[in-house]
């Protein structure tokens, strides 16, 4: 036999293929070739639709790099032409408005070289109570710190009907500067700048007319000058001339007076931030808010993560925002200033890092009353976002959270 014999039972191979080729195509079959797949368990997260946390590690930012030159140390602020600064020495904030003969009483006092009333009240902007003066830009400025006096985009807004933050309340009740707030049966409110007026109790500037659309009530502050060395003698001839219901606050460095309430519902006192606080570095992002979560007791971790997803995807999308907000936990930088935490022990509390980030919500968050839950939760998570539906949104995730993480 030749060497070439095997090709015979080639042919027959070939025609046995043709065959079933042939067939195959008078029946309109299609020929499947099936690879057998492994069957994987879902994990919880993923079936609750929210990212698996215990897969989903955090990163740190990279260190900043120094500039290639220092920067020049900013020009002081002046008040500007024509002002002239008096710093108010007292406060007066009356139930009604203040006669004319008190007034002019008040002005004849020894001592007293200037004063000035203005109108005020409160309002409350979802339930939270702010105390508003409305005032004339041109009369009110020489009250203010020089710094203040200077920036003339603060006199504008004033103008315009915007409203004027003090620094503290800003911060206090996380306002974002640029966003509208709606009063309580009253307008909406655009925060137009923020600075820090100096007057105990005082929330926050109107302009006139927009003190008339809110309802405040018209001369109920007075505000009075003289000399700084005769501010306990002010202090009393002020008060022997007032009448009952009247609330005489000093006012200037070096006093700590407890700040009046305006006629209405005042604003109400804020849980104190945590102090130091370190959860290290967790591996995971659950690790991080679960550690996160103990700097305020009774805070639940899944809050945080829900804000975390909501606000940049768990360090996804850390901006900055059109609004500002910076970091995994998008905080402002003023709110930051004020709840910013050293996490991870590093010597440095960092907007952009997570394991700085995450515990500073949790300090922000508890200081807005949020480890007592039910209510108190709900707002604390509203200062964090000025809407309501935010607040529904937040909770919604939080639960699915403690569903996937039980």
């Amino acid at each position: 036999m030749s060497v070439t014999s095997p090709l015979p039972r080639l042919r027959i191979l070939a025609a046995a293929l043709a065959a079933v080729i042939a067939l195959t195509a008078a029946a309109g079959a299609v020929l499947l070739v099936v690879v057998p797949t492994p069957v994987t368990e879902t994990a919880p997260a993923a079936r609750a639709g929210i990212p698996d946390l215990e897969e989903l590690a955090p990163q740190a930012p990279p260190p900043a790099r120094p500039s290639a030159a220092p920067t020049a140390p900013a020009a002081p602020v002046t008040g500007g032409s024509g002002i002239t600064p008096t710093p108010p020495r007292l406060m007066v904030i009356s139930q009604s408005t203040l006669p004319r003969q008190t007034k002019a009483d008040i002005a004849g006092l020894r001592h007293v070289e200037k004063i000035d009333s203005f109108d005020g009240g409160a309002v409350t902007v979802s339930g939270v109570g702010l105390n508003l003066l409305a005032v004339d830009p041109a009369r009110f400025r020489a009250w203010t710190p020089v710094a203040v006096a200077g920036r003339p985009e603060i006199w504008n807004a004033l103008l315009r009907g915007e409203f004027v933050a003090d620094s503290t309340a800003a911060r206090r009740l996380g306002l974002v500067l640029g966003a509208y707030y709606q009063v309580d049966g009253g307008p909406r409110l655009r925060v137009a700048a923020s600075a820090p007026i100096g007057l105990p109790g005082v929330d926050g500037l109107v302009g006139q007319e927009t003190g008339r659309r809110l309802g405040l009530r018209p001369g109920v502050a007075l505000l009075v000058h003289g000399p700084e060395k005769a501010s306990g003698a002010l202090d009393a001839g002020v008060r022997k001339l007032l009448g009952a219901g009247s609330q005489v606050v000093t006012v200037g460095a070096g006093h700590t007076a407890k700040a009046p309430a305006a006629t209405g519902t005042g604003t109400p006192a804020r849980p104190r931030a945590a102090g130091r606080v370190t959860v290290g570095r967790p591996g995971s992002y659950l690790e991080l808010y679960r550690k996160s979560a103990a700097v305020c007791p009774g805070l639940s971790w899944t809050v945080l993560a829900a804000i975390g997803q909501v606000e940049s995807s768990h360090g996804r999308n850390n901006g900055p925002s059109s609004a500002g907000a910076q970091g995994p936990m998008q905080f402002m930088p003023a709110t930051w200033k004020a709840y910013g935490v050293d996490g991870d022990g590093d010597g440095a509390a960092d907007i952009w890092s997570p394991y700085d980030a995450v515990p500073s919500a949790a300090n922000y968050l508890c200081a807005n009353g949020a480890g007592q839950g039910g209510r108190k939760l709900e707002k604390a998570v509203w200062f964090y976002n000025h809407s309501w539906s935010y607040v529904r949104k937040v909770l919604s995730i939080a639960g699915a959270y403690a569903r996937a993480y039980p």
